[in-house]
């Protein structure tokens, strides 16, 4: 009884993970709107209406970034970073969740948690001083990118303690847990391919 509550315990964390991962990543989408409408409404006046805001092209720069940081820990829960090891994939569950216990804590975690006190450095000091960017005349505040740093480090942490509990249940089931998966290949969505195993992935 005591190991089938720890077991339900472990897999309810890594679903909470992968839920406030989820969120996270389908709050920040939105933001790519808000860029794509900012862009195009500055085209538009630009070459239209002969008017150009020297704020924009900051605002679009510090939008986009916020996006790639915050989407990280998004990504990483539906397993989407692009891996460079090709022998990893050939490998067993097993051998898998052995490098992934490996790796996350010896080189991903460290370099999360060194982006966390450095960003939570750089919003504050940006917060404090009221940052604005240099690079445009009136550029807009600096804060919110800053801010987004150590937001987003902190997702990742979070999310990779979720994949390092992952690799654990896979090292002892042989099986990776269900990841839950939100957006697809237009095959997935068509139903021309499975969403999701039902009795857990055996590989990623």
């Amino acid at each position: 009884m005591a190991h089938q509550a720890a077991g339900a315990l472990v897999n309810r964390l890594i679903l909470l993970a992968d839920a406030v991962s989820t969120l996270a990543g389908r709050l920040c989408s939105w933001l790519i709107l808000v860029l794509t409408l900012l862009i195009s409404w500055e085209v538009f006046s630009r070459y239209v209406l002969g008017k150009a805001h020297t704020w924009v092209f900051d605002t679009s720069y510090m939008l986009y970034g916020t996006v790639l940081l915050v989407a990280g820990a998004y990504t990483l829960a539906k397993d989407g970073h692009i891996r460079g090891d090709l022998l990893y994939g050939a490998l067993p569950p097993r051998a898998q969740a052995g490098f992934d216990l490996v790796l996350f804590p010896l080189f991903f975690m460290p370099g999360v948690i060194a982006l966390l006190v450095a960003g939570y450095g750089f919003a504050e000091a940006a917060v404090t001083s009221g940052e604005r960017s240099s690079l445009s005349p009136g550029g807009p505040p600096v804060w919110p990118l800053r801010v987004a740093i150590p937001v987003a480090a902190a997702l990742l942490l979070l999310q990779g303690l979720a994949e390092i509990l992952r690799a654990i249940v896979c090292l002892r089931t042989g099986f990776w847990p269900p990841r839950p998966r939100d957006v697809g290949s237009s095959e997935e969505l068509l139903g021309m391919t499975s969403l999701q195993p039902s009795s857990g992935d055996p590989k990623r």
